[in-house]
């Protein structure tokens, strides 16, 4: 069959499926159709607007170790070459000296651009700040206390010692840090986000997440530092990143608007309730609106980064009880995320970097704190001035609770849970509860695949997949890997790569799982 004249259909318009379209637009003469669930281009990474100000769902580096996921980012946005807002504001009379009469992509004139952005992410435990990765600094021994410190020594030695076999992300974590340093530092934050205690996960979340990362990593870091190349650091010490100038909604918007521009369709708004076989063919996708409509695209191929779950479900064929049973009960976590708009912060900035209104500098903070379920906080002030209506007087920050749908924090009332949320923040002594302007709640259902439960048979319902020829699983959910969102992107376009040359799928499949990947370029 000739590949141009193929019916193709692309479930979700997330950063996988807008990649495979794209992909396929610009090396075929194919003309694809995306159908998305809901009202929004860009899956969990979409940017959410609320009275003018810009909430990022999760906090979306924009890094990348693949030439081809770079290539794509590059054509769609160009870098900053001029100061943004804030640099502006923060500049010295020698800076503003070399940037007068300078001219290039200017973040106070264009629209469409990445910022170039710098990487702080820390640790709030004890109400004090800890780097992460945990550093080698004065401050981090004062911090810990000499007790603590001793025992995270010998604690480590110990692990270096004497291996676990890594049955569990427990057992990950104890070999790469010790029991001390795992215990004050992963323990409860994994469980916040799991939900579940870190000894019953399965260790292939901390190889994707964390892969190379160790104390003999950090160690060797902080003393090589100046001698490595940025491509060589490992994913999670990246210090500089690209970021869309209103978040990254903004660039899979501007890749939805090219890939209509070259006649690739987008249906909104039409949830996919059946998968239709002819044989042991897709022949088409049945599909249901808000109004209850159901419409059924014919296709010869189907790229799906619908959740695994509800993929294998909506099969109108037999599926053996097995492969069946696994699938449909999957675990997911959810995500619930509140904005908060406050005047200022009640907690005072120590560090070394200077910011607008001398706020804590950080992109995001992993909260450790045991009496809070709040998992981690963003300030969006520090990822983009723009994401910010008033950038020089307010300040907004997205509160992140992990769930499940339909536990009491899910079905909590949306000003309830907004209260409950505020208190916490006040509690850890961040903000005050009189300081807040304006506040909203986001709901985000499979926001993670779960590693745990009946994951472990997972490749019983991988295999059963790939028997379908004219089907390929793709992104985040789509593959039930907890991917970062550059290796979502990566695994459309070797998706649509292995579509067009006829080859397998196995390098769809293996994007990161492969060491290499991670650790070299």
């Amino acid at each position: 069959m000739d590949k141009d004249k193929e019916k193709v259909v692309i479930i979700g318009a997330g950063p996988a499926g807008l990649s495979v379209a794209y992909y396929l637009l610009k090396n075929t003469d194919i003309k694809p159709i995306i159908l998305e669930e809901s009202e929004y281009i860009g899956g969990i990474s979409r940017t959410h607007n609320h009275n003018g100000n810009r909430m990022d769902l999760g906090g979306h580096r924009f890094f990348t170790k693949s030439d081809d996921v770079m290539n794509l980012w590059m054509e769609l946005f160009p870098v900053q070459e001029l100061p943004s807002k804030d640099q502006i504001l923060l500049a010295n009379e020698e800076q503003k000296k070399e940037w007068q009469g300078k001219t290039g992509v200017d973040p106070e004139k264009d629209d469409e651009m990445f910022l170039k952005r710098n990487r702080l992410s820390r640790i709030y435990f004890l109400k004090k700040f800890f780097d992460y990765p945990i550093s080698f600094k004065p401050e981090t021994f004062m911090n810990m206390g000499f007790i603590n410190v001793m025992k995270a020594g010998f604690g480590y030695l110990g692990s270096c010692v004497k291996k676990r076999k890594e049955n569990s992300l427990e057992d990950f974590y104890i070999n790469r840090f010790g029991v001390p340093l795992y215990r004050m530092f992963f323990e409860d934050y994994t469980e916040k986000l799991w939900g579940i205690h870190p000894s019953s996960i399965a260790p292939d979340w901390g190889a994707q997440r964390v892969k190379g990362l160790s104390l003999l990593g950090v160690i060797k870091n902080c003393l090589l530092k100046p001698f490595i190349k940025k491509e060589q650091v490992e994913t999670s010490l990246i210090e500089e990143f690209l970021y869309p100038k209103k978040g990254p909604g903004q660039l899979y918007e501007a890749m939805a608007s090219k890939i209509t521009e070259m006649g690739g369709q987008i249906v909104m708004n039409n949830s996919v309730n059946q998968i239709l076989f002819d044989g042991d063919r897709i022949c088409g996708v049945k599909t249901v609106d808000k109004d209850g409509y159901e419409t059924t695209y014919g296709c010869s191929v189907v790229f799906s980064s619908m959740p695994v779950k509800d993929l294998v479900m909506s099969f109108n064929k037999d599926v053996e009880k097995e492969v069946k049973d696994v699938a449909e009960n999957l675990p997911y976590r959810d995500f619930m995320t509140v904005g908060l708009l406050v005047k200022k912060f009640a907690i005072k900035n120590k560090s070394k970097y200077k910011t607008v209104g001398d706020i804590i500098p950080d992109c995001w903070i992993y909260i450790q704190e045991r009496n809070v379920k709040l998992g981690r906080l963003q300030i969006f002030n520090n990822w983009s001035p723009y994401m910010v209506k008033d950038f020089e007087n307010t300040v907004w920050i997205g509160l992140e609770y992990f769930c499940s749908e339909g536990d009491s924090m899910w079905t909590m009332d949306n000003s309830k849970f907004i209260e409950m949320a505020s208190s916490e923040l006040e509690e850890i002594g961040i903000i005050k509860k009189d300081d807040i302007l304006d506040s909203t709640l986001i709901r985000v259902k499979k926001a993670y695949p779960a590693y745990f439960g009946t994951y472990k048979n997972f490749d019983k319902v991988k295999n059963y997949l790939d028997t379908i020829p004219n089907l390929y699983c793709v992104g985040r959910n789509g593959q039930h890997r907890y991917n970062n969102m550059d290796h979502s992107i990566l695994t459309g376009i070797e998706a649509a790569k292995a579509f067009i040359s006829g080859t397998g799928k196995e390098h769809v499949w293996s994007v990161n799982t492969e060491n290499e990947y991670h650790e070299k370029k």
